[in-house]
């Protein structure tokens, strides 16, 4: 599934998708998806002048997207009027950094749910090297309700 597919789930847009690709998915168990990291992204400019290096916390914000759209597409979840909330994050870990033209590859597996409430576990690769890990929590829920 391509990034034109993919914002048929997710509400985000440029600059803020961070899912390019979706390349594995099994429902309500796990999704596997990639992000080009691109030297072009508004960030780098600042992110670090002379080094870039694609910021953890879009790294975190990049999983927490997959585990949405591993929820939307198990469930089947089209209506426009449900977003998925990031709630809560455990035990990240940052082991290496991302660079421009690096693919940031993303793993994240539900590990368990309670009506609209999932946790996963999340893992994102350059190459075969992990390089950050967290536990993630998100909730689904109308937007008028909030």
């Amino acid at each position: 599934m391509a990034s034109n597919e993919i914002i048929n789930y997710l509400p985000h847009r440029y600059p803020f998708l961070l899912i390019d690709k979706l390349i594995d998915f099994k429902k309500h168990d796990y999704l596997i998806a990639q992000k080009n990291v691109s030297n072009n992204e508004p960030f780098f400019q600042g992110h670090f002048p002379n080094h870039p290096v694609f910021p953890g916390v879009l790294i975190l914000e990049a999983m927490a997207q997959a585990t949405a759209l591993l929820d939307f597409k198990s469930n089947e979840r089209n209506d426009p009027n449900l977003l998925y909330y990031f709630v809560g994050i455990d035990k990240a870990r940052f082991k290496k950094p991302v660079y421009p033209g690096d693919i940031l590859r993303i793993e994240v597996k539900l590990t368990q749910s309670k009506r609209d409430v999932h946790k996963f576990e999340a893992i994102s690769k350059v190459d075969n090297d992990i390089v950050s890990s967290a536990e993630l929590l998100g909730a689904v829920k109308n937007k008028n309700d909030t």
